[in-house]
């Protein structure tokens, strides 16, 4: 023989004892445990993003054109079709953005709610 000892299988006396259950993401959010509390915070943190996004992209948009036309003065004496061009761009730019915008950010948001629901209930 070699001089290695022999191999021993140590196992537990033990080994039916009870697991503690494990509870559904659900039930934590229910409950408003500290893991419920993670769950939402990470939802509304999603929604809070996306929301800000799309009031700065609409903000961009809404605030450019006065400043546009305070930089250049010249496009305030511009009319097509005998409407000013401001009036053109408000009623052809802006409303059109913020329904597109409306539409898009309403879509994100169940998007992440889908997702998260996805989450909860892959984690049950």
């Amino acid at each position: 023989m070699s001089g290695r000892p022999q191999r021993v299988l140590v196992t537990s006396p033990r080994t039916r004892a009870a697991r503690r259950p494990r509870r559904p993401v659900t039930r934590e959010i229910d409950e408003q445990t500290g893991l419920g509390e993670v769950y939402m915070r990470s939802l509304i943190r999603s929604q809070l993003r996306l929301g800000l996004g799309v009031c700065a992209a609409l903000g961009v948009v809404a605030g450019g054109l006065p400043l546009l036309f305070g930089l250049v003065p010249e496009l305030r004496e511009i009319r097509l079709g005998g409407l000013p061009l401001a009036w053109l761009l408000l009623a052809g730019l802006v409303y059109p953005a913020f329904v597109l915008c409306g539409r898009w950010y309403v879509r994100q948001a169940e998007r992440n709610e889908r997702d998260f629901a996805d989450l909860v209930d892959r984690d049950t």
